[in-house]
């Protein structure tokens, strides 16, 4: 089974093609984000992903980027659902993620934005994750779990980040019901690390958000061994420590406290070691066994 980094494309300030070269350099298997609508911006995202053998995980914003766009309806999400995939597939994407919904609408509004996202994905012949995140349908566990037994075929991204600064603690080790029944749909992962006052420790790497890291690397070992249980041939992992408030900064000169990239490779690999020897561990059970 291979472990696959990808580089997300927030938050990196330079040309597709520079990120294509960070990825490589750091032995990232590819880029996850969306694909520019058209011009010269575009062909150089096919190109910076050709030409380096790169995978491509698409995503979609259904309406606005993090946070959907103030009045938009479930229509108008299904429409920016089918549109931005539809325009993703030049890129031949591995499968697409999507921040999806809203976090304002009714729990009947919401089973019918994904079933209606869920057919649209059926007919493209093409495999969506469904993002746990902030502003979104998904942006709770007790929320998600609900949804999930409506609607069992789902598939979700996994960013447990979000439901730590939602619920404001380390939620999954007071919920395994709900661990176990996301790890069993996890398509993707998303692995930065949250903690009780925010989506994203100012620095994994500091002694004082170890007990934040070792939380989701407990809860990622439930989601790898799903995915092993499952069958998967490839499990991806997208470190996503971003700007836009994320990342902490001098309040007077706006100074960061870390390097975003800097910050995306070690998490990556951190957690790309971590799964790497649980994989290992579970072949060793496995060939132990009578």
């Amino acid at each position: 089974m291979n472990v696959e980094l990808f580089k997300t494309l927030w938050g990196h300030s330079g040309s597709y093609t520079s990120a294509a070269d960070h990825a490589v350099e750091a032995g990232f298997q590819g880029f996850e984000g969306a694909i520019p609508v058209g011009g010269p911006e575009r062909a150089e995202f096919l190109e910076a992903l050709s030409s380096r053998n790169l995978s491509y995980i698409a995503e979609i914003s259904t309406t606005g980027f993090a946070v959907p766009t103030p009045g938009s309806t479930v229509e108008d999400h299904l429409e920016a659902f089918e549109r931005i995939m539809a325009r993703s597939l030049e890129a031949s994407p591995i499968f697409f993620s999507s921040m999806a919904g809203n976090d304002l609408w009714s729990f009947g509004d919401t089973v019918r934005f994904f079933a209606g996202a869920w057919e649209i994905a059926e007919r493209y012949k093409v495999r969506v994750g469904f993002e746990t995140h902030r502003s979104r349908s998904l942006y709770h566990p007790i929320v998600t779990k609900n949804i999930l037994r409506e609607l069992p075929q789902l598939e979700l991204t996994l960013d447990l980040s979000h439901w730590c600064n939602v619920c404001e603690r380390l939620v999954l080790d007071e919920l395994p019901d709900v661990l176990d029944l996301v790890a069993k749909r996890a398509l993707h992962i998303q692995p930065r690390i949250g903690y009780d006052q925010g989506a994203q420790v100012p620095d994994p790497r500091a002694p004082l958000y170890q007990p934040a890291l070792e939380a989701h690397l407990r809860w990622w070992r439930k989601v790898w061994q799903s995915q092993v249980e499952r069958g998967f041939r490839r499990i991806t992992l997208t470190p996503e420590f971003g700007p836009d408030g994320y990342l902490q900064v001098d309040p007077y000169t706006e100074e960061p406290v870390a390097d975003l990239w800097e910050l995306n490779q070690w998490a990556g690999h951190r957690v790309k070691d971590a799964c790497e020897e649980y994989l290992a561990e579970s072949l060793s059970s496995f060939e132990a066994a009578p």
